[in-house]
């Protein structure tokens, strides 16, 4: 661990005033755990490497634009970013992860048998809306632990430390 780190808002900032290599450093801070936010919903590590690179476009044109604020959020808020790709690639897509055999062949000639039924489906579509209802009913602070734990995969430990706050408290919201 270095003696001193500068923190992510101070990056943003040098970032901002054209320091190139301070943008490195928040890439390289924290890609493997956008990556592993990417491949967690994907499965597929080309696409999530591709995903990663898109979520970093995103990043420099807000940034560059003036259109970031910083609130000391920066990983929450790349996190946001890299899932709502992942999400937004199946939508358009409109089609489903598939396993490839050794000899290159997919698993399945068509995927209409293992597909769920539509109920099982709206079932699952109801299920998701209505989480996402109640944690949009979250306090921010919660919503951003349950975000960061669930998503991100994060200890508390490093919740605590993003957030600036006891592990007590992380672990509390």
């Amino acid at each position: 661990m270095r003696k001193y780190e500068v923190s992510d808002s101070q990056l943003i900032s040098l970032y901002k005033n054209g320091n190139e290599d301070a943008f490195a450093e928040l890439v390289s801070r924290h890609k493997n755990k956008i990556f592993t936010t990417i491949y967690m919903i994907v499965k597929d590590h080309d696409l999530a490497e591709d995903l990663l690179q898109e979520t970093y476009v995103k990043v420099v044109n807000t940034v560059k634009s003036g259109r970031y604020n910083e609130e000391g959020k920066f990983l929450p808020w790349v996190s946001r970013i890299a899932h709502n790709l992942a999400i937004d690639h199946f939508r358009k897509a409109k089609r489903y992860p598939t396993i490839v055999m050794e000899d290159g062949s997919n698993v399945f000639n068509s995927l209409e048998f293992s597909e769920e039924s539509i109920e099982d489906r709206q079932i699952k579509e109801d299920t998701h809306a209505l989480l996402r209802e109640l944690i949009k009913e979250l306090p921010d602070s919660q919503r951003e632990v349950l975000m960061m734990r669930h998503y991100m995969q994060m200890s508390f430990q490093e919740i605590a430390e993003v957030t600036d706050v006891s592990i007590n408290t992380a672990l509390g919201r």
